[in-house]
């Protein structure tokens, strides 16, 4: 085989290759279907609880707005992980790059910074979930309630960990510029 014809296999395979990324668009689309079952969810477990709010315990009230902000941080999760997902792996969303409500964040958060946000969601949906275990304690068996916390805190350790390995890889111009990967969950 000459070298023009192993240089046009080449090129042949890496066109496949790169075209081969628009196979994950149905999983983000998936993930966009997810978000509207998120979505009627939500407005569920409002529309069916908001009549007997004024008749509910504190307790109770406590552990439905949980419930609602658990749900607001897997829509969140979930959007934000199809939005940055489609514009690292598939494609940029050039129709919208000047749209005025276009996150700050969409095409300058890479990969790394996905995993980190991604874990520090994951951390705070779990401190959700220990707070509703923690103000039902009492009708929980104590070794159900030990496993959720080991598994927190196995959350919390590998949010840690990935933080770590993540600034230990990173370049040392990296460390001294501030980033859209360094930006914190509020400027989501």
């Amino acid at each position: 085989m000459s070298r023009k014809q192993v240089n046009a296999v080449e090129r042949g395979l890496e066109t496949v290759l790169f075209a081969s990324r628009w196979l994950m668009v149905p999983i983000y689309v998936g993930l966009l279907v997810i978000l509207g079952a998120i979505s009627i969810k939500f407005v569920e477990e409002l529309v069916l609880t908001l009549p007997s709010l004024l008749s509910m315990q504190e307790r109770d009230m406590v552990l439905f707005i949980l419930s609602l902000i658990d749900l607001a941080l897997l829509g969140s999760l979930t959007l934000m992980v199809a939005f940055a997902g489609y514009e690292n792996f598939v494609s940029k969303m050039h129709s919208v790059a000047g749209h005025e409500d276009r996150p700050d964040w969409m095409g300058h958060i890479d990969f790394s910074g996905l995993k980190l946000k991604l874990i520090s969601s994951i951390v705070a949906i779990s401190a959700i979930h220990l707070l509703r275990t923690f103000l039902n304690v009492s009708a929980l068996p104590k070794e159900d309630v030990g496993w959720q916390l080991a598994i927190h805190v196995g959350f919390v350790v590998s949010g840690v960990l990935l933080a770590l390995m993540d600034r230990l890889s990173a370049s040392p111009s990296a460390h001294s510029r501030p980033s859209a990967v360094s930006r914190g969950p509020s400027e989501l």
